[in-house]
């Protein structure tokens, strides 16, 4: 892949991230000096001009993100799964002993 389109890339990743991992982002590039143009409408980096080690590090961070938002995925799915495989059944479990238990009376 060519540079500037993995750049660019990288640019509507960092873009599509809430607001908590766009500040992380630009700690990452302060640490590395990036300079920061910033406005009434936010900030913005040329990713160009940026060292081959700034951009190993956003890549990774994106990476971590990327990890964090499938590992939360899939906990948030399993938690339904067990929702529902536990709870909705034993409410049905209940049911049915109660239905025994009246009709034994």
């Amino acid at each position: 892949m060519e540079k500037m389109e993995y750049l660019e890339r990288m640019k509507r990743s960092i873009e599509a991230l809430n607001k908590f991992h766009q500040i992380e982002v630009l700690r990452i590039l302060s640490k590395h000096s990036c300079k920061l143009n910033e406005n009434k409408s936010g900030v913005y980096i040329n990713l160009s001009f940026l060292t081959d080690e700034t951009v190993q590090e956003l890549e990774k961070y994106l990476e971590y993100t990327k990890d964090q938002e499938d590992t939360l995925t899939t906990t948030e799915y399993q938690k339904e799964e067990f929702k529902t495989t536990f709870f909705d059944k034993k409410a049905d479990k209940d049911i049915a002993t109660m239905s025994y238990n009246h009709a034994t009376r």
